[in-house]
C-alpha cells in the first residue's frame, strides 16, 4: 500500500466513525486515571517545568486531548498539533487558544528541526494506521522530533477488535519494534470501553473498582524516553 492509499484509507475510516456519548462517567474515570500518568511523566522532563515542556501531539483531532494537557497546567504556547483531517484541524483552531500552533497535513512529514520537543504525544494513533510502514514512518518521524531528555508519550490499545476492521492492536512488542532505540515504561492502564458502557450508570467509583483487574484493562502508557 502506498503512502497515499494508506492516508485516504485512515481519512475513510474516520468519516465513518460517530461520536459516542452516554458513558460520560466512564470518560470521567479513565480521563482521571491516564491524567495521573500523564503528570508523572510531564514532570520526569528534566530542567523543565510544566510550563516550559514543550509538546507536539500527532493526530490531534478536533483538539480535546491538548486542551486536557493545558488544563494539566502546560502552556498553550508550547504545544503544537498536527492532524490529517482538515475539518479536524480547524476545529481545533477555533477551540484551543490562539497561542497553540495546529498543522494541517501529514504527521510523517513535519516541517521542524530535529529535537524540537520535549514530548511527542500520539493517542490511539497507531491503532488507526493499518500499513506497517506508515507506522513504521510515522515514528521515525516521532522519534526524529524528540530532544536527548525528551520522550515519546504513548497511548493506545493492544486488543484487535473483531467487530471494527478500521482499526488493530498495537502491543508493546510492537511498539518496541517501532522505537528501538528508546528506554521504555509501560503501564496498562483502562477498563475496556464494552465495559465501560454498561458499567457507566455505576459511576466513577464502578470503574474503579473493576479496572483493578488487570486483565480488564485494554490500554497501554507507554514513556519512551530518549538519551541520545
Amino acid at each position: 500500500m502506498t503512502g497515499g492509499e494508506a492516508q485516504r484509507r485512515i481519512v475513510e475510516a474516520y468519516a465513518r466513525r460517530r461520536e459516542v456519548t452516554g458513558y460520560d462517567a466512564y470518560v470521567q474515570a479513565y480521563w482521571s486515571e491516564l491524567a495521573r500518568h500523564y503528570e508523572r511523566h510531564i514532570d520526569s522532563i528534566p530542567d523543565r517545568d510544566r510550563t516550559d515542556v514543550k509538546l507536539l501531539e500527532v493526530g490531534c483531532g478536533t483538539g480535546g486531548k491538548l486542551l486536557r494537557l493545558i488544563d494539566l497546567g502546560l502552556s498553550p504556547g508550547n504545544l503544537t498539533g498536527v492532524e490529517l483531517l482538515e475539518e479536524a484541524a480547524a476545529s481545533a483552531r477555533s477551540r484551543l487558544p490562539e497561542a497553540c500552533t495546529i498543522i494541517q497535513g501529514d504527521a510523517c512529514n513535519i516541517e521542524a528541526d530535529d529535537g524540537s520537543f520535549d514530548i511527542v504525544f500520539a493517542s490511539t494513533v497507531f491503532s488507526s494506521i493499518l500499513d506497517d510502514a506508515m507506522q513504521q514512518s510515522l515514528a521515525e518521524e516521532m522519534w526524529r522530533l524528540v530532544r536527548p531528555g525528551g520522550a515519546v508519550l504513548w497511548y493506545d490499545f493492544v486488543y484487535d477488535n473483531p467487530r471494527n476492521p478500521d482499526v488493530r492492536g498495537v502491543s508493546r512488542s510492537r511498539v518496541l519494534e517501532l522505537f528501538p532505540e528508546a528506554s521504555a515504561n509501560f503501564r496498562r492502564v483502562t477498563l475496556a470501553p464494552p465495559i465501560g458502557r454498561r458499567i457507566n450508570r455505576l459511576g466513577v467509583i464502578g470503574y474503579r473498582i473493576l479496572n483493578t483487574v488487570p486483565l480488564l484493562r485494554s490500554h497501554i502508557v507507554g514513556w519512551l524516553a530518549r538519551s541520545k
